[in-house]
């Protein structure tokens, strides 16, 4: 049960630090300190994508399920609603370089936004 308690926080925390990584910028536009731990974190899950690693959380998730006795992410909501946005069934590596892209693309926009925001005033 604990174990499956800790797969669950670990699935919601990757989740949440892909959608830091990919949108963390319009938090930057609130509160400009934050812009360094994002854009760290923005390079960490682009060079992921391009390089085609695994995040290191996957095997921990994947240790932790394990360890709980389940074989796959059937079941709650977190298994039904994360797992298929966080591992995607039919990702290739042209996804995953279109999906990098895409990151920087969305950063450089809301970036320049701040960079704007912060001449006018």
């Amino acid at each position: 049960m604990i174990y499956s308690i800790l797969a669950d926080i670990v699935t919601t925390i990757h989740f949440l630090f892909i959608l830091f990584v990919a949108l963390g910028s319009l938090l930057v536009l609130k509160w400009r300190w934050l812009a360094f731990v994002h854009l760290a974190a923005a390079f960490w899950g682009a060079l992921i994508m391009f390089q085609g690693w695994i995040c290191p959380l996957t095997p921990l998730e994947n240790r932790l399920r394990r360890a709980a006795g389940q074989s796959g992410y059937d079941g709650g909501f977190i298994e039904h609603y994360l797992i298929p946005v966080i591992y995607p069934a039919d990702i290739t590596r042209e996804i995953q370089i279109w999906i990098g892209i895409g990151v920087i693309f969305i950063n450089l926009l809301l970036y320049g936004i701040v960079l704007y925001r912060k001449m006018k005033e």
